[in-house]
C-alpha cells in the first residue's frame, strides 16, 4: 500500500454562514483538504485555533467584534502556527496592509474559482505567499507598507543572503532553497532569520516585497499567482 498522503487541515472563519458553507462545499470536493471547523468571528477564531490546530485558517477581514487583523493577533499571542489565507471582497489598501502586516499569507477573493481556492491552500500550506496582483501592487506603491523602507541605505546582506532573499521573494519554501542552493535546511532557515533580522521586517512577506522594491528580485518574480 502507498502513503497515504498528507491532508491538510483547514479552519474556516467568516462571520456569514452561506459564506462559510460555500467554502465549506468548496474544499470538501478537493482531495487532500479537510474542514476541521469553523468560526463566526475573530475570537471564536482564535479559540477554534487552540483546539483544533488546524494547518491553514482561511480568513474574512471584516467581521463583528474582534476583526480578521485582530484574530491574527490573538493567533500570534497564542502560539498559533496556522498559515493563515485571507478570503475576501475588500480591495482597499487601508485593510490589505494591515492584514499582510499582521502575518497574512495570503490573499484572494471570495469569487475565486474553486480550484483556484483549492490551489491557494495548498500553496500556503507549502509555505509559499500568494498575493493578487492587485494587492502586490498597492504593497509596493504604499509608502506605509511595513518596516521595509528603511531609506536609501541598504543593510549589508552577504551574497549568500541575496540569494537566499531572490529565492524568498519568488515563493520558495526553505526546503525548495535548500535544494535550489545545495545548503541543508536548517542552514537556510539560520539565514532567514538573518535576512530578516537585518531588513528590520517581521516575517517573509515583507522580506520578499522589500526585496521587490529595493531591486534585489525583479518584479516579475515577486510572489504572485
Amino acid at each position: 500500500m502507498g502513503v497515504r498522503p498528507e491532508v491538510i487541515r483547514v479552519l474556516i472563519a467568516d462571520d456569514h454562514r452561506m459564506v462559510r458553507q460555500g467554502l465549506r462545499t468548496f474544499l470538501e470536493l478537493q482531495e487532500g483538504i479537510e474542514v476541521a471547523g469553523e468560526a463566526a468571528d475573530g475570537a471564536e477564531c482564535a479559540e477554534r485555533a487552540a483546539e483544533l490546530e488546524p494547518d491553514v485558517i482561511l480568513l474574512d477581514l471584516v467581521m463583528p467584534g474582534v476583526d480578521g487583523v485582530g484574530a491574527m493577533e490573538l493567533l500570534r499571542e497564542a502560539g498559533s502556527t496556522a498559515r493563515v489565507l485571507v478570503v475576501t471582497s475588500f480591495t482597499d489598501r487601508r485593510m490589505i496592509i494591515p492584514a499582510i502586516r499582521a502575518g497574512a499569507r495570503g490573499y484572494v477573493y471570495k469569487d475565486v474559482d474553486p480550484a483556484a481556492l483549492a490551489a491557494a491552500v495548498r500553496s500556503v500550506h507549502a509555505g509559499h505567499v500568494l498575493l493578487e496582483p492587485e494587492v502586490a501592487t498597492a504593497l509596493l506603491d504604499s509608502g506605509s507598507n511595513g518596516a521595509a523602507d528603511q531609506g536609501p541605505q541598504a543593510p549589508a546582506l552577504t551574497a549568500r543572503e541575496r540569494e537566499v532573499l531572490v529565492l524568498i521573494a519568488q515563493g520558495r519554501a526553505n526546503r525548495e532553497i535548500a535544494r535550489a542552493l545545495v545548503l541543508a535546511e536548517k542552514t537556510v532557515k539560520t539565514h532567514v532569520s538573518n535576512i530578516l533580522m537585518k531588513l528590520g521586517v517581521a516575517d517573509r512577506t515583507q522580506a520578499a516585497l522589500w526585496a521587490v522594491r529595493h531591486g534585489i528580485a525583479p518584479e516579475d518574480q515577486r510572489p504572485l499567482t
